[in-house]
């Protein structure tokens, strides 16, 4: 709570707490495990198209690292409107511009991973969760090959099986090919 209220703060476009942090939260209390275990960093997402140079995204994870730096927690900040720009080297296969935050979500690695979650107004909460959440309450990690390598998935899972060994993680579908059309 304190990261997603703190999160507000900054007032980024698109922003939401995405990813490891939320989904290993859920697995670890399914699992009655402490909620923080295995988390090794929280993840703030954005989308400004306006100027993507690293500078501005730097400037943006400066002023997060003033917000958060009395939290034990890490917190890494990053602009989705700028991944194209560095995907490939890291992953090895073209990503294609996103439109938004979302599109970025809907492309994360597996389906139960598709997660990001944002405080609004008057302390609403807004969740998006693009392929439902039944996969991550009942523990199952699923491919979402719609741009992560299968590599990218295998690594994940097995990393993830090793803390939160009563995950169901299912193989890569054979016919699956990672597209930079399905974003």
């Amino acid at each position: 709570m304190e990261v997603l209220e703190r999160a507000a703060t900054l007032d980024l476009p698109g922003w939401d707490v995405a990813a490891g942090c939320l989904f290993q939260t859920v697995w670890n209390v399914v699992t009655d495990r402490p909620p923080t275990n295995g988390i090794k960093d929280y993840d703030i997402i954005y989308f400004d198209n306006g100027d993507l140079s690293w500078e501005a995204e730097d400037a943006v994870i400066k002023a997060g690292r003033e917000i958060f730096a009395d939290l034990s927690a890490e917190v890494e900040i990053r602009n989705e409107a700028r991944v194209h720009l560095w995907y490939e080297d890291k992953f090895g296969v073209v990503c294609p511009p996103y439109e938004s935050t979302e599109a970025a979500i809907d492309s994360f690695a597996a389906t139960a991973c598709c997660l990001g979650v944002r405080l609004e107004t008057e302390g609403r909460w807004r969740v998006y969760a693009p392929h439902g959440l039944s996969d991550l309450f009942n523990l199952v990690l699923r491919p979402n090959p719609v741009l992560a390598p299968r590599s990218v998935y295998e690594a994940k899972s097995a990393r993830w099986r090793e803390e939160w060994p009563e995950l169901t993680v299912l193989d890569w579908p054979s016919s699956a090919t990672t597209t930079s059309s399905g974003v």
